[in-house]
């Protein structure tokens, strides 16, 4: 294997060089492919995740083969520019060669952060977790970093395409040895201009991605995604023998293989409970009502907004109405929920604890999908369970 000369690329070089070309030529127009292919039945999301995860384990790869091949150009002497005499030609090449550098670093770099913040869908081929230290579950992260993602991706188009440009100005027009260094072979230019270094094409570089940056903002790349699900109404307060302080209404679907957990920010309970059975052996009632548009579900937040899932345009809210009864030292919510305008019955057994006016519970059930009609167009549990697990955690007081 041979190394860099001021003169030529070595044979590491060349290496590194094309195959990255050939990485990030196949990963881009794969992105924009499985980024455009339906989910509208099992088979096609099942495509369309494989699809991603291709593109994803293509793109780690780009970003350790960067790593290495920036390591390799530290430790390497710097072959001469050729048109070192055309101050300004010159500066501008430099400046897209950091440009590149960075974005082969930071396109997947952000794709991976992106993917290490969101729940769910399209796993990578890596052997070790799919999560990154420091990095939540969080869907304001992921969103971020998608965009950050997105502005790059366009700031690696622009440096490859000005890259090529150039290769190809250097070859056809200027008729130097430029390109052909980076090809087979050792080639050595016939002369070398005066070179010039300066700090002038990293600052120029860094000013490239502030200008990128801005012109994302610009656009509204980072703000807070509208229209993905319908609007949530804000339920009001309810009428209760108990005030609900905190809580949380949890649910995990299996999707590919994966659990995909989820929340509802915007539920009420109405809560008539004592400790003492009345005739018929209940201990009270429940009646909860939920926003169904208030879930957020990780990367699959607004397809399970949909028709085919939980319909929330038509269908904003969901009820589930229940006695309380005793069930051995613990107790159970026996009644129904309805959702997509369908009932079905439902049991939820919870732990309860009292401590004075403060009551604390905690209980778990699993729900399946096709008792409401979510999800018919995945009719098998290859592309999505059919089991919806469903975790309820609160502290209440009694008024």
């Amino acid at each position: 294997m041979r190394g860099n000369t001021t003169a030529t690329y070595g044979s590491v070089t060349k290496s590194f060089h094309w195959l990255i070309a050939l990485l990030v030529i196949t990963m881009i127009p794969l992105g924009i492919y499985a980024n455009d292919l339906p989910y509208d039945t099992g088979e096609a999301l099942s495509y369309k995740a494989q699809m991603f995860t291709v593109h994803k384990t293509l793109g780690l790869v780009i970003f350790w083969v960067a790593l290495a091949r920036i390591g390799w150009a530290l430790s390497q002497p710097k072959p001469a520019l050729l048109n070192a005499d055309k101050r300004l030609e010159a500066t501008l090449a430099e400046i897209v060669h950091w440009t590149l550098y960075a974005a082969l670093v930071l396109v997947p770099l952000t794709g991976w952060i992106h993917h290490a913040a969101t729940t769910g869908f399209a796993p990578i081929w890596w052997p070790f977790g799919q999560g990154l230290p420091f990095v939540p579950k969080d869907d304001g992260v992921a969103h971020t970093f998608a965009s950050l993602h997105i502005v790059f991706e366009r700031v690696l188009a622009v440096s490859i395409l000005l890259h090529v440009a150039g290769a190809l100005k250097h070859h056809f027009i200027d008729k130097d040895v430029t390109l052909k260094r980076m090809t087979p072979g050792i080639t050595v230019p016939d002369h070398i201009p005066a070179q010039h270094r300066s700090v002038a094409p990293i600052l120029g570089a860094v000013g490239a991605y502030l200008l990128a940056l801005v012109i994302g903002l610009s656009l509204g790349l980072f703000a807070t995604p509208e229209g993905a699900a319908p609007a949530t109404p804000r339920l009001e307060a309810v009428q209760s023998d108990w005030s609900v302080q905190d809580g949380t209404l949890a649910i995990t679907v299996r999707q590919l293989g994966s659990d995909v957990q989820g929340s509802f920010a915007d539920w009420t309970a109405a809560i008539d409970f004592s400790e003492e059975p009345d005739a018929d052996g209940r201990h009270g009632s429940v009646e909860v009502q939920i926003a169904v548009g208030s879930l957020t579900l990780g990367s699959v937040t607004a397809q399970a907004m949909g028709a085919d899932f939980l319909d929330a345009s038509a269908h904003d809210t969901a009820v589930f109405k229940a006695d309380i009864l005793a069930d051995l030292d613990t107790y159970i919510a026996k009644g129904t929920l309805t959702l997509k305008g369908i009932a079905s019955p439902v049991e939820l057994p919870f732990s309860l604890n009292i401590d004075g006016d403060t009551a604390t519970m905690q209980g778990q059930t699993r729900l399946n999908r096709t008792s409401f009609n979510v999800g018919e167009s995945y009719p098998d549990e290859s592309s999505l369970g059919f089991d919806v697990a469903v975790e309820v955690a609160l502290t209440a007081t009694r008024n």
